[in-house]
């Protein structure tokens, strides 16, 4: 591919994961990914081995609400192989948390995969801010579940969502 190619070519990454629920740390990376690249795909994973608290269309509609403010981030909910799904977006790279270096190790094994599937894919690993670097998502819904208070690690709208499941839902 020459240069002129490549400078004009639109570059798009995608953001996959869970997100049950999108946390801080979450919205850090995805704040920092749309500075550098014209789009971030957030890529809300459908079918999955978790025991997820929100379903795939609460998981997306959060996400959308989130992120709305931001015109090159765009939220989807996938199922099947996330290798697919990233040349079906004619994206380049796919981003990924590290919170500690515990997370590398499979990371690392996953993004060799990625790259075994799809070659032309690159992977790259971005830190949340300080702040959130022990944030997870199963740590809030643990937190949650118990009775805590998550505003210090989630938006208010999924603060006020995780509360209904556990109220409403007679959870807790």
């Amino acid at each position: 591919m020459s240069d002129s190619n490549y400078s004009t070519k639109k570059r798009i990454a995608v953001y996959p994961g869970t997100f049950d629920p999108i946390t801080l740390g979450h919205e850090d990376l995805v704040r920092r990914a749309a500075s550098l690249f014209d789009e971030v795909i957030v890529a809300v994973a459908g079918s999955t081995s978790k025991n997820t608290l929100f379903n795939l269309e609460e998981r997306v509609a959060l996400a959308k609400s989130i992120f709305a403010a931001y015109a090159n981030v765009k939220v989807v909910g996938f199922s099947g192989l996330l290798m697919q799904f990233v040349q079906d977006q004619h994206a380049q790279v796919v981003l990924r948390g590290l919170r500690a270096a515990s997370d590398f190790e499979y990371e690392f094994q996953l993004a060799g995969m990625n790259r075994k599937i799809y070659p032309k894919l690159e992977t790259l690993f971005l830190t949340p801010s300080e702040e959130y670097m022990f944030v997870s998502s199963s740590l809030v819904r643990e937190v949650a579940a118990l009775g805590g208070d998550v505003n210090q690690f989630v938006s208010k709208t999924v603060e006020n969502a995780i509360k209904k499941k556990y109220v409403v839902g007679g959870t807790r």
